[in-house]
């Protein structure tokens, strides 16, 4: 059983007039583009508000128009945020001091997120003890399923994982997080310089193979002050975002799929 209560961002905001996503099909934001006959954000807010457990959903983008333009109707069940400079800047900005936790934060640009997927997750990360927590697929996983996707892992010992984009912060601790993750945003594709912002140890580690995943998290945790965990998912889809026109035509098989 999910916790109640959970309040939920959604990350939306674009990536500016270059995006490749939005250029090659023709919108403002990535999160915009059709998959299966809806824009993607539309998908994810349906999906959201779907689910038990879910206290509020809050979308970060540039302005409201854009939100209502995307969700049509269900635009009155969102509440919206103006997007800050970095997603770590809007995420703090949805979760100012005095905010009541425990909030989500996944991204519009997650069409098969599912409502299993998500209590799944969030149900793990209400019994993990953790301050944050974040989704994570291994690749045996997504490989088992998609054989021939092209994802980016992160290697951690004998682990190599895809990020979810799924986060959870269970009490204000986490805020501390947001502030780093600023600060890491620009490297998220660069794994060796990701892990050496936690020091030349933990670099020395990684390269060597000797930093497994509940070290680097443990590493995490001692470097923020707070308690970090992974959540392991066991759904391929969950790592499956659209960052390229080859994922929309897997998202796309997917959907089919699952209407069938």
């Amino acid at each position: 059983m999910t916790a109640p209560g959970w309040n939920v961002l959604v990350l939306a905001a674009g990536r500016g007039p270059d995006d490749p996503m939005a250029k090659a099909y023709g919108v403002t934001h990535k999160c915009l583009v059709e998959v299966g006959g809806e824009p993607m954000l539309k998908r994810v807010i349906s999906t959201l508000l779907s689910s038990s457990g879910i206290a509020s959903i809050t979308v970060s983008i540039e302005n409201r128009k854009l939100l209502d333009e995307a969700l049509g109707p269900l635009s009155a069940k969102v509440a919206f945020l103006a997007s800050g400079e970095s997603a770590a800047r809007s995420a703090l900005s949805a979760l100012p001091e005095n905010a009541a936790f425990p909030w989500a934060i996944t991204t519009g640009d997650h069409p098969l997120l599912t409502a299993e997927m998500l209590q799944y997750f969030l149900a793990e990360a209400a019994t993990s003890g953790a301050d944050l927590a974040a989704g994570l697929a291994r690749a045996e996983t997504i490989l088992a399923r998609f054989p021939d996707a092209k994802r980016t892992y992160l290697k951690f010992g004998p682990d190599r994982v895809s990020g979810c984009n799924l986060f959870a912060l269970t009490s204000p601790r986490a805020r501390k997080a947001l502030a780093f993750w600023h600060d890491l945003e620009k490297l998220r594709k660069q794994p060796w310089r990701l892990v050496g912002a936690f020091g030349p140890v933990a670099l020395l580690r990684f390269l060597t193979g000797a930093l497994t995943l509940d070290s680097a998290f443990a590493l995490a945790s001692r470097r923020l002050d707070l308690t970090a965990r992974p959540v392991l998912m066991p759904f391929a889809e969950a790592a499956v975002d659209v960052d390229k026109p080859e994922d929309k035509e897997l998202a796309e098989r997917v959907l089919r799929a699952r209407s069938a």
